[in-house]
Formats: C-alpha cells, structure tokens, sequence
C-alpha cells in the first residue's frame, strides 16, 4: 500500500473509537494526556500506565473534569522496572479483556548525568527501548485477543523522534558505560525505538498477524520532558523558558500529538509506517505525513541484532524471525 500525501489533519477527524480498549504509556502528561483525551472523547477505553499515582491521578481528574463520562482508568506501571513491566502485564491478561491500542509512549529524556533503572540498564536505553519492548511483548495475547474479536485490525503505536536521525546503535556498549553523553544516549534510544517498530512490522507480517506496527514522532513539542530530570534550579529555569519557547514557536503538546493520533487511528496509516508533522524540518505543523526516516533505521540486519539484544535483556521472547 502506498504511503498517503501530507494533509492537515485534526482530532476531529478521528473516527469513533467507541467499543475500543486503548494503553497509553506515559499518558498523565504532555502528548501521551492530549492523546488520551482526544481518543476518551471519541468513545474509547483509556488505560493510563503512569510511574507515579498522584500524578495518574491528578490527570485523570483533570480529563474528567474537562469531558465528564469519559471512560478512564489508571494503572501503576514503572517501564525503569521489568519487574514492574511484568506485574502490570499479567495484571492485564487477568481481566481477559481484549486490547485494540497499545501507544508507547512514555520517555525519558537526556538526564544530565548516567542514571540506572532497577535492573541496571543506563535509564534512557532501559525505560524507552527495554521498558517498552518487554511491555509490548507481554501484552501481546490481548492484542492477538482483540484481533479474533474485532474487525478492526489493533495497532501497536511507537513514539520515535526525530532525534533518531543524529542517533547510532553502540553494540559494544549500549548501557554508555564507557561513556555518557546525554544526547547522544537519547538519540540512540529513539534510533532503537524506530527500528524495532520497523522489525515488529516485519515480524507481524511474516507470522501473517493482523495487528499494526506504526511509529510516530510529534516534531519539537513543549511537553514536560524538557523539566523532568536531575537538573539544577537554574538549569531548569533555563528549560521552562526554552519550552515557552517552544510553544510559541513551534508545537505545543496538544499539535504535537496529532502523528501519534494519525497513526493510532487514521484508515490512511500503513503497516510499518512512520508519520510526523510536515512543517520545518518536520518540527512543527497540523499537515501529517509520512516522516523521514534516516538510514541507519533501515538496517534490516542491525534490527534484528537489536531484537536479539533486546531479548537477553528483558528475557521477553516473541515473534520468533
């Protein structure tokens, strides 16, 4: 199928999302909120998996009390943790239900200094790539689930950035042990999340499975990932203004939403597609598109290093090559 042509696209042109079970990684703030509240308003079933409860919870009001009879949960889920990743998941396929949308994503981004997950991973590699991998993976029966029991076909939504274009995959020290650079980290993990989207689609299509694998990124958005880390008080002064910046000039969270919405639910979004804003340099813009995608993402071979990479990690297998 051939990719569509860029066009302005808004949430209005969203198709209902009524009878549809929807996960949203990362969901409490920034692009993951403004997605979970345009697809609650079009009638679907909105997990929040947030790290930390008052947070989850406080969105959750809020979302409520801007469009009462929404249909809303929260769930704890901390992607630093794979214990954490596994509790949710059999938390999960213990209700039985189907699950018709799984949207990764939740990040971390360009923390100043080396920080660990719970399992010893460098923080950016272990929650954006290894948290959502495992995720992926353990959710998959009610993915599979919701494909017997609808004819829509479910989709599997990953959040890349354009950041991945500057990005290389350092197979001999992927945790930057020998090394950290904040960016460079940051950049590597978004090269890895686009990728293993690309090799999930090749996966679902070689075991002829219906489900989607789409990747999106929202171009330069003001979200809260420029504020959360360990930074100092004037550095984070220094941040709050660039993000205002941000917003004036080029996505707020809300635009900056609209690709991740596009391929969560457009008729137009493809198998292993990749969509972004069209604007300048792809940072900002209402016209959705297919997104550039650097070469280094296409490396067929090095996906399938990563998968395997991924797979002694997270000790998660499926969709066996």
């Amino acid at each position: 199928m051939s990719e569509p042509k860029s066009k302005q696209w808004l949430a209005a042109d969203i198709p209902s999302q009524a009878g549809k079970r929807v996960l949203i990684t990362g969901a409490n703030s920034g692009i993951g909120y403004h997605a979970a509240l345009k697809l609650a308003r079009k009638g679907a079933y909105v997990i929040f998996a947030c790290r930390d409860r008052q947070r989850g919870e406080s969105a959750l009001a809020r979302l409520k009390a801007d469009t009462p009879g929404v249909q809303v949960e929260m769930a704890l889920l901390d992607l630093a943790s794979l214990a954490s990743v596994r509790e949710f998941a059999a938390s999960q396929l213990a209700q039985h239900l189907p699950l018709h949308l799984l949207i990764n994503n939740a990040g971390v981004m360009a923390p100043p200094r080396r920080l660990e997950t719970v399992d010893g991973f460098e923080l950016q590699f272990g929650t954006n790539v290894l948290g959502h991998f495992a995720l992926t993976g353990l959710l998959m029966p009610a993915l599979q689930q919701a494909a017997a029991e609808s004819s829509e076909r479910p989709r599997i939504v990953t959040i890349a950035s354009i950041a991945h274009k500057r990005g290389r995959l350092n197979f001999d020290d992927p945790q930057s042990t020998r090394g950290y650079a904040p960016m460079k980290a940051y950049q590597q993990s978004k090269l890895a999340n686009l990728m293993l989207a690309f090799e999930l689609d090749r996966r679902l299509r070689a075991a002829d499975s219906p489900i989607m694998s789409i990747a999106a990124h929202p171009g330069v958005a003001h979200t809260n990932l420029f504020l959360k880390g360990d930074y100092s008080a004037i550095e984070k002064s220094a941040r709050r203004a660039l993000g205002h910046a941000i917003e004036l000039l080029l996505n707020t969270d809300a635009e900056g939403a609209l690709p991740t919405l596009y391929a969560a639910t457009s008729t137009e979004a493809v198998d292993g597609g990749y969509y972004g804003p069209q604007g300048f340099q792809e940072m900002r813009g209402e016209h959705v598109g297919p997104a550039k995608v650097a070469p280094q993402a296409r490396d067929a071979a090095a996906a399938a290093r990563l998968w395997t990479l991924c797979e002694t990690l997270t000790k998660v297998h499926f969709l066996d090559a």
